[in-house]
């Protein structure tokens, strides 16, 4: 069965709150309140079309020769051959798991994860088999042993998210060195979701796995413009391989469905020439953003955030007794001064059944002096919870 989206199945109780005046900070979606670059929506603004036609399956030509300049700035080697244009990353994750897996073929996973690899799998008829990440170490990669111990004969991939969401964890180049042995020892396709490249923190560099040796047959690049422009909406991503039998079979998957949207090409096109001006302003925000939440988590009785070292999530330890009862009580029965706060229970991003119950994923997406208020909602919430787990 389809699992529900731990991110969107409580909106119908924050609906209920906001009618009944309770403001509701939303903490609980990667939607951020980040306004998208002014030269994106000028040139969405002056689109002059005389017909909306199809694009080529593989995406517009002359976005894709863009995303080769994109890519060259980050210090990946691609063509516009190696790369499809997808309908958002989502998209892009599907084309991947049904060109790579067949259905009862095996994908590893770090958990927690981005919860809808599930719902992909699934879709695909991919058996995901999860390894621990443990919030101690700040959910670090897990050992290579562990990897190990989860090949079977139909292990066919390993799929990690850097920097990671739920967790914000960045891995470091040694740790996908480790990665690269195993999947080289192994003949595994090895997926990177980088979708949050742009986003890290503390003076740390985001490293490619394009930019492991000797796997290029092996890895497949996930990636969007979503979250890196604030342009969630255009619904636009991209699929990178050299691997010309993965593109090959991708295309089919592409020409299935035809094309992926002009509009968000457009965009998506556009965007390439947003100035650094604009990152370097967004990234000084999501780390004063991050500071507040991992700061005042850590100062709460009983609680513990580690602190991310990219994307804009964090995942807390709280003294709960079950993330998904008190995520919920939090738009049914709390409001501190008029105002609640809704958090994605980390059960969600787990695929093991019992964990994450005491977690809590927190997209800080929202501005300093909103987080400021969601926080103390937070505190106050923690002192009341008919739920809460007695700490020492």
């Amino acid at each position: 069965m389809m699992p529900a989206s731990p991110i969107r199945k409580l909106v119908p109780f924050s609906e209920e709150a906001k009618k009944r005046g309770t403001k509701v900070y939303h903490l609980n979606i990667g939607q951020p309140d980040i306004e998208t670059p002014e030269n994106v929506m000028n040139t969405i603004r002056n689109i002059d079309l005389k017909v909306l036609e199809y694009s080529h399956s593989a995406g517009l030509i002359s976005y894709r020769k863009k995303l080769v300049e994109y890519y060259k700035r980050v210090g990946i080697d691609v063509t516009t051959e190696e790369m499809i244009v997808t309908t958002g990353g989502s998209e892009a994750i599907l084309f991947a798991l049904n060109s790579c897996l067949d259905p009862g073929d095996e994908i590893i996973i770090p958990e927690p994860f981005y919860a809808n690899y599930n719902g992909f799998a699934m879709t695909s008829g991919v058996v995901v088999k999860p390894i621990d990440s443990v919030i101690e170490n700040g959910f670090a990669l897990p050992p290579m042993s562990a990897f190990e111990q989860a090949i079977t004969p139909r292990t066919k991939a390993i799929m990690i998210c850097n920097p990671n969401n739920p967790t914000g964890y960045l891995y470091s180049k040694d740790e996908l060195e480790s990665l690269r042995k195993i999947v080289l020892e192994h003949d595994l396709f090895l997926f990177s979701d980088e979708v949050y490249r742009e986003f890290t923190y503390d003076g740390r560099q985001h490293f490619s796995v394009m930019n492991l040796e000797g796997i290029d047959d092996n890895v497949i690049l996930l990636d969007s413009i979503s979250k890196r422009y604030s342009a969630c909406g255009a619904r636009i991503g991209v699929l990178i391989s050299k691997n010309k039998e993965v593109i090959c079979t991708a295309m089919k998957f592409a020409q299935a469905r035809l094309s992926p949207p002009t509009f968000g090409q457009i965009a998506g096109e556009e965007a390439i020439n947003t100035p650094d001006s604009y990152f370097t302003r967004v990234l000084e925000e999501y780390h004063d953003r991050r500071n507040i939440v991992v700061e005042s988590i850590n100062k709460m009785p009983g609680c513990f955030c580690p602190v991310p070292g990219g994307a804009f999530y964090a995942v807390a330890r709280l003294p709960i007794d079950d993330s998904d009862k008190f995520c919920q009580w939090l738009l049914e029965d709390f409001s501190f001064e008029g105002q609640t706060v809704m958090l994605a229970p980390a059960t969600g991003f787990y695929s093991t059944k019992g964990r994450g119950l005491d977690e809590v994923r927190i997209s800080y997406v929202l501005n300093v002096n909103d987080l400021k208020k969601a926080m103390k909602c937070l505190e106050e919430a923690l002192k009341v919870y008919p739920g809460r787990k007695v700490t020492h």
